[in-house]
């Protein structure tokens, strides 16, 4: 019987900066996946009409909970 291993769970909040300069924040929990989306233009209708640039900056949390409320407070900025 295989034992099951706990997967950490991990929250990313993420900026990034589009072909025009504009910035993105957004929440995932795999980040390098999320940043493929957007580079294939399929991750957001932000990068599908901006284009992706480059991840600028990124705050890893252990709950969903505070990794959206730190995407609620970048995004009041």
């Amino acid at each position: 019987m295989r034992k099951k291993t706990k997967k950490k769970n991990n929250h990313y909040v993420y900026m990034l900066e589009s072909k025009n300069g504009k910035l993105y924040t957004g929440y995932t929990t795999d980040l390098e996946k999320r940043m493929e989306a957007h580079k294939q233009g399929k991750g957001a209708k932000f990068t599908r009409a901006f284009g992706f640039k480059e991840l600028r900056y990124h705050e890893k949390f252990s709950n969903k909970i505070k990794a959206m409320q730190r995407e609620a407070e970048i995004k009041k900025l």
